[in-house]
């Protein structure tokens, strides 16, 4: 397998540098330009939009939507991608991160935004994502089941076994507890939450995902306080291996852009094609609301929990000698800072953000199984293949599966934003259809007939509410 692994590396190696960073950068820079920076005029209406409740009984809400998003997007890679980034790419990768999160803001709210305008109904339910405005919005069947297989493969397959696994490593490394033991509790409650639909990932996801935030947060919050002397350090830090001549010369400003650039996507996937699976099944009147809700969630993955993460790490000195163990440096941080008990709480934290990642991971597969084939057959299918990979995740080593993981979410990005590239024109009038009625005092509502030439909108197709 070793020359998988190689070949792995080198396609991971020149996707990332050659192409995805000018893709993500360029991409995000024409989409704030393209939307007139969505991402700071409309920053205060984002906070509105998400506390909106559901005209009818169909769908979920535009809170519970991101919370769905939010379960998959906040995981390990929060807590062992930011320290990775630092302990391969310097404090400086740091900047890297908010930077790409602040310009994905807008990619983000175009990929959302598409998705929810060629949503379709599955009964009292909505659902949509990339694929589905690959086909209808350009009929690209063929392409729109490329994507679909591979993000089957990268989340719910690969990424929920990266996931079961760093569940299975940290707690048994804590609490001395069997891999198979963990696995099959794993399995057990996966399988409990995902053969109950959409309403139950929800419920679940609703109450796991402001839990795990908030108690984080409170965490870094002490580890701030402790040390707010030490804030102007933080920054100096961050901002002098960002751009320092020192770093220039040798080369350690290339790795802080491509860790930064590369955790950052990770962590907050705007761009990926993930997260408009999740926006699609949120029940609005306009579909504009839904693209500032999860552009939102950008901001709260990367600006607030990563930044924590980077606050826990560069506040101690333990990230001078680190290595390329991420988990091990964020636990020897925290330690740091209050102590023995540290390990324990990022083990709970893992428990947290690994699990919410699993069940979030699982509802993009299943809409892109149904999108390929909507026979039950093929979701029942689907689903034992999930709980299969959990169970594989806690009982094996998973560094090849890692590496392809980040191959196919490249792969994945690269086809995705191509085509929100092409369809960015379409997001911005939906934008401006929106901005124009909440200058006139009105709760926006979108009719496809509103903007010239576009077809193939399910839900949008008449003035009736229950539609939306």
């Amino acid at each position: 397998m070793e020359w998988l692994n190689s070949f792995v590396d080198w396609a991971n190696n020149y996707l990332w540098t050659y192409i995805l960073i000018a893709l993500l950068i360029g991409a995000g820079l024409y989409f704030s330009i393209r939307t007139k920076f969505v991402q700071f005029r409309m920053f205060g209406e984002m906070f509105r939009v998400i506390t909106e409740k559901k005209e009818t009984d169909t769908g979920v809400s535009a809170f519970q939507a991101f919370t769905i998003s939010t379960a998959s997007r906040v995981g390990t890679g929060n807590i062992t991608g930011v320290a990775l980034a630092i302990g391969i790419g310097g404090p400086g990768a740091v900047f890297w991160m908010w930077l790409i999160a602040i310009i994905g803001m807008a990619t983000a709210f175009v990929e959302s935004t598409l998705a929810q305008v060629y949503k379709v109904r599955d009964g009292d339910e909505f659902r949509g994502g990339p694929a589905y405005y690959m086909e209808k919005a350009l009929g690209q069947r063929k392409i729109a089941i490329v994507f679909s297989i591979l993000l089957t493969l990268s989340f719910g397959f690969i990424f929920n076994s990266v996931q079961s696994n760093t569940i299975a490593v940290s707690v048994n490394d804590v609490f001395n507890i069997p891999t198979w033991v963990i696995g099959l509790a794993l399995v057990i409650l996966t399988a409990v939450i995902i053969f109950g639909g959409v309403h139950r990932i929800v419920k679940v996801t609703q109450v796991i995902v402001p839990v795990m935030a908030v108690l984080y947060i409170l965490i870094a919050l002490f580890v701030v306080v402790t040390n707010l002397s030490e804030l102007p350090a933080f920054f100096s830090l961050i901002f002098s291996h960002a751009f320092g001549l020192e770093e220039a010369v040798g080369g350690g400003v290339g790795a802080a852009i491509m860790q930064g650039v590369r955790r950052g996507l990770f962590s907050n996937e705007a761009g990926m094609g993930s997260v408009p699976n999740a926006a699609a099944t949120a029940n609005v009147s306009h579909p504009a609301k839904q693209g500032l809700v999860q552009s939102l969630g950008v901001f709260f993955d990367t600006i607030v929990i990563c930044t924590a993460t980077a606050f826990i790490i560069l506040l101690s000195d333990f990230y001078k000698t680190a290595t390329d163990d991420g988990i091990i440096l964020t636990q020897n941080s925290l330690a740091d800072h209050v102590g023995s008990w540290a390990p324990y709480f990022v083990a709970i934290a893992i428990i947290f953000f690994a699990f919410s990642s699993v069940i979030g991971n699982y509802y993009y597969g299943e809409t892109n199984i149904e999108l390929i084939n909507a026979h039950r057959g093929w979701l029942q299918g689907y689903r034992v293949l999930v709980l299969a990979m959990v169970m594989f995740g806690a009982l094996a080593k998973v560094q090849l599966v890692w590496n392809m993981a980040d191959l196919f979410m490249g792969l994945m990005a690269v086809i995705n934003i191509v085509v929100i590239l092409l369809l960015g024109k379409l997001a911005a009038q939906v934008l401006d259809d929106y901005v124009e009625q909440r200058k006139r005092g009105l709760d926006p509502q979108f009719y496809a007939k509103n903007i010239a030439g576009l077809k193939n909108t399910e839900c949008w197709e008449d003035d009736s509410p229950e539609t939306k």
